[in-house]
């Protein structure tokens, strides 16, 4: 026989009936309450392509033992193949939804990661201690951001430089939706060996985009074709005859 039409199903199995949708990818399970995200990330969810640039990110610059600085959490999954791969107590994640914030702790929780260090609040440039501002929910929870359109929800402002003081990452992938243009003003002092960041260009001038390159640069980190596609751009810590990690296959250079 068929499956069944939509319309033909039980009230209690209809799409639309699920109070939470269950999935799992590159090892991951993830739970997701009905409601909170759109059919488009659902579909992505399901087909396996949901934040695949920035698995692969994490997949490539993630090692046993780094210290990794989240600015984005998203529902966790991302989070969660960090601390699958370097550790849970080794990842400080922030996400500014209030919404996920659950939502992130029951998917670690069910993948066994508790241990992650979750903060809530908007992730910026230098801010006063006490700051706030209001964060735009979009539908679907993606493009949430400080500037942008949806309901507004109060939180926290954060410090990158107060987290990279007090976290010191190896690692720091970021998706904040143009926050990332107050973040490259000074030098960041940490083992910085990878940096992956989503840009957004609509939201400001390519001067910004050069001095976030320059800032980079400044750090002794280099462009990194592997995790640069696209909007995504990547670097990497020009690496000494005494740091280099373990060769990757599609590394693409043979520096040592």
């Amino acid at each position: 026989m068929g499956e069944a039409a939509a319309h033909d199903l039980p009230n209690s199995l209809r799409p639309e009936a699920r109070t939470v949708h269950e999935f799992r990818l590159n090892g991951i399970s993830l739970s997701l309450p009905a409601g909170l995200a759109t059919p488009e990330i659902l579909s992505k969810l399901g087909d396996g392509t949901y934040e695949a640039d920035e698995a692969r990110s994490a997949d490539r610059c993630v090692r046993p033992g780094f210290r990794v600085l989240e600015l984005g959490a998203g529902i966790g999954y991302v989070t969660a193949m960090c601390a699958k791969r370097a550790g849970p107590q080794n990842v400080l994640s922030v996400e500014a939804n209030p919404a996920l914030i659950p939502v992130i702790e029951a998917n670690l929780a069910r993948n066994g990661l508790s241990g992650v260090t979750l903060v809530h609040g908007a992730a910026t440039g230098h801010v006063e201690e006490g700051a706030t501002a209001d964060f735009a929910v979009s539908e679907g929870y993606t493009g949430s951001s400080l500037d942008g359109k949806g309901r507004a929800v109060t939180v926290p402002l954060i410090s990158v430089h107060d987290l990279i003081r007090a976290h010191k990452p190896h690692v720091v992938l970021m998706d904040v939706e143009g926050a990332e243009a107050d973040m490259f003003n000074r030098v960041w002092k940490c083992p910085l060996r990878f940096c992956v960041m989503e840009l957004h260009p609509k939201k400001y001038h390519a001067r910004t985009i050069k001095k976030i390159v320059d800032l980079m640069s400044a750090m002794d980190m280099t462009y990194d074709p592997v995790t640069s596609r696209g909007k995504i751009l990547g670097f990497r810590k020009v690496w000494g005859a005494g740091d280099a990690p373990e060769p990757l296959e599609d590394d693409g250079e043979g520096e040592a």
